[in-house]
């Protein structure tokens, strides 16, 4: 059990991550406004992550039984989609280093919580890295109570760093959405994605 809580906390940390224009938005959104409204868009991510966290695993779960004879192809092929999101998570972080961040108009707690659910749900990327990481480790999420823990971490791992991204923005303001901060935590990600292809491959 310890090692499914592992995966959904370093699963959930490891898409969350990246400063990209909705990391930079909550930042710069929270400096504008109050730890209330960055907090609750915070949780907006958290609840998109959560929700394709648990999709993926009961997607995975009914698919088990029909890809049991590729098996190991598939975590191969799961591994190698990973390698490939790492690879353009830290392409996109170079690219964009000396992008600027964006701003936000001044909104209340329940619009910033729809709008960033809104603009997270509309991330294909987040689906399909969660789909591969769960379809890849179909032996840590092999039961009900396995799931539920698996999507509990993976969600309690994003709201934890998305809060602390607005606590970064409400404390720091816009610090941590130059440059230098999003091409490191872009790169960081990358790092723990590709971590986890190779576990994924290696079985």
């Amino acid at each position: 059990m310890l090692e499914v809580v592992v995966s959904g906390l370093v699963t959930g940390l490891a898409i969350a991550v990246p400063i990209g224009a909705v990391g930079a938005f909550l930042v710069t959104l929270t400096a504008r406004t109050s730890w209330r409204v960055g907090s609750a868009a915070a949780l907006g991510v958290a609840t998109v992550d959560g929700v394709y966290a648990a999709a993926a695993v009961l997607g995975g779960a009914a698919l088990a039984g029909l890809l049991a004879p590729v098996a190991d192809a598939l975590r191969v092929v799961s591994g190698l989609v990973l390698l490939g999101i790492a690879a353009l998570t830290a392409l996109r972080a170079w690219s964009r280093r000396s992008a600027p961040a964006r701003s936000g108009r001044v909104v209340g707690p329940r619009a910033a919580y729809l709008l960033f659910v809104g603009i997270t749900a509309v991330n294909p990327t987040t689906v399909v890295y969660f789909a591969a990481v769960v379809l890849g480790n179909r032996d840590l999420v092999d039961g009900p109570v396995e799931g539920l823990v698996f999507v509990a971490a993976a969600f309690a791992a994003s709201a934890l760093w998305q809060l602390g991204l607005a606590l970064a923005g409400a404390g720091l303001g816009r610090t941590i959405t130059g440059p230098r901060g999003r091409l490191v935590t872009g790169l960081v990600s990358a790092v723990v994605v590709a971590g986890l292809a190779v576990r994924t491959i290696l079985g």
